[in-house]
């Protein structure tokens, strides 16, 4: 499947990007000498461009991109510091720039029509916020984000620690898949109906930080630590290091007690982010290749290791692997609001549905959510195709579709009543993974995005500390722009 500069601010948009500097302080953040938040600062342009994604003899590859590179320039700050980001549109129609899984103020996450106006064609937006947690984390726009994200627009964002993992190096791979043409260019068939019902667009060309990739010199006994984003649209990635053994060490950003990947693949759904360490084993001067293994039938080499001539050393390194905590308030499941929330729509999902009522009425339990289901299978109507608690979301502004009381725990049953895997988002918000399934988690991991599989019921569990009203989203972009997207309101 391989082949498969700062803008002037206008005092108009000045004006706006301050609008919720004021809140900025809201959550907790080291701070420096007398107390001031040292400030990094960053300007972004989105504009359309020519890339090459491929390589010679094809084409360059016509794409929308931040800073005229795909992906747009790597952001890197210190956990504490204060970033300002001027965006500038260089676009022909209106943009945002969400900080997906950074913990922002409500007025800088970018979402257009509830947290902010949208950026018009020419002009420029300034977000500011704290860098509170530090991590692996990515941005991307919010404004028709199934047509500019898979364009080229988005870029990592990493918040280094105080005291960063010992490695020999750092490396950032932003992984995504293209649709593209026998000219190279990126097929224009966006929102396609199809891709809507079923699993999204997904594409047939992989890249990494932009290229088809081809191979990674390493060197035997050293040591990486990978930070893994998945910047595609749909796309699910299930990557076996084949002989390898990485230890995850984060995800989403969050630390996470040091693992090998359940059966020995680094799974992620579009959005999520892993950092592994890797320490490099192999013979010298061999070549081991990274496989895609996540749809059946369709594995490929995503990219070789290739080891070089001189070893750093004989064997790796006995370094420690864990990572500091962030700042996050750990919720209190036994004292918990619970609601719940069920996922239903999309091709085969009516069927889905009976089936898993008549399932729950055969054994006995769960009387409740088969009423509820039923109850969604006669509200789902309208242009919809597919339904948060039998609601399709409709138009830029939505009512609030749970209220999260601030400053509690709360917990959230989810049920994926689809034929499909939904990556679920919670903006503005970082939450534990507690059950999958009604079984406990190994690792009660942190994450704001987690990926849920088809009929598989999933429980997170979080403290609503952060108050606003927040996007809720299947991160399959596809899904989302027809109708698997909610609003949740902490006040």
């Amino acid at each position: 499947m391989t082949p498969l500069h700062l803008p002037t601010l206008t005092r108009r948009t000045l004006l706006a990007g301050m609008a919720g500097i004021a809140a900025a302080s809201i959550l907790p953040a080291k701070r420096g000498l007398a107390g001031a938040l040292p400030v990094r600062d960053f300007a972004l342009r989105a504009a359309p461009g020519r890339f090459r994604l491929l390589p010679a003899p094809n084409g360059q590859t016509p794409v929308w991109s931040f800073n005229a590179t795909v992906p747009g320039p790597e952001i890197r700050v210190r956990q504490g510091e204060r970033l300002r980001i001027s965006v500038e549109n260089g676009l022909d129609e209106e943009t945002t720039v969400h900080w997906h899984g950074v913990r922002t103020p409500n007025a800088m996450d970018g979402v257009p029509h509830l947290t902010q106006p949208p950026i018009a064609p020419g002009e420029t937006f300034l977000y500011e916020f704290d860098a509170v947690d530090a991590g692996t984390f990515w941005y991307h726009p919010h404004q028709r984000s199934f047509e500019q994200v898979g364009r080229g627009l988005y870029g990592p964002l990493i918040v280094e620690e105080a005291e960063p993992l010992r490695v020999d190096r750092e490396v950032t791979w932003v992984i995504d898949d293209w649709r593209l043409g026998d000219d190279a260019a990126i097929t224009n068939d966006f929102g396609g109906r199809h891709d809507m019902m079923h699993g999204g667009r997904v594409g047939n060309t992989v890249t990494i930080n932009g290229r088809v990739p081809d191979s990674f010199a390493v060197r035997k006994g050293e040591r990486i630590r990978l930070r893994l984003i998945n910047a595609a649209n749909a796309r699910i990635f299930a990557l076996d290091f084949t002989d390898h053994e990485p230890v995850v060490v984060a995800l989403d950003g969050q630390p996470v007690t040091p693992h090998r990947p359940a059966d020995g693949r680094v799974v992620l759904g579009p959005a999520m982010r892993v950092d592994l360490v890797l320490d490099l084993a192999g013979p010298v001067g061999s070549r081991a290749a990274v496989v895609d293994r996540f749809y059946e039938g369709l594995e490929y080499r995503l990219i070789e290791l290739a080891y070089g001539d001189q070893p750093l050393r004989d064997g790796p390194p006995d370094w420690p692997l864990d990572l500091p905590a962030n700042p996050l308030a750990e919720p209190d499941v036994a004292l918990a609001t619970r609601h719940t929330v069920t996922f239903t729509g999309g091709m085969m999902g009516q069927m889905v549905m009976e089936d898993m009522a008549r399932g729950m009425a055969g054994g006995g339990s769960g009387g409740g959510m088969m009423g509820g289901m039923r109850s969604m299978m006669g509200m789902m109507h309208g242009k919809g195709i597919w339904f948060v608690n039998g609601v399709a979301a409709e138009g830029p502004m939505l009512d609030p579709m749970l209220t999260l009381e601030r400053g509690r725990s709360h917990v959230l049953a989810m049920t994926n009543a689809t034929a499909w895997p939904h990556p679920i988002h919670l903006h503005g918000h970082s939450f534990r993974v507690i059950s999958r399934d009604g079984e406990p988690t190994t690792h009660r991991e942190w994450q704001d995005t987690v990926l849920m599989a088809p009929r598989e019921t999933v429980e997170i569990a979080l403290v609503a500390d952060n108050p606003g009203d927040w996007m809720f989203h299947c991160h399959i972009l596809e899904h989302q722009m027809s109708g698997m997207m909610g609003v949740i309101r902490v006040a």
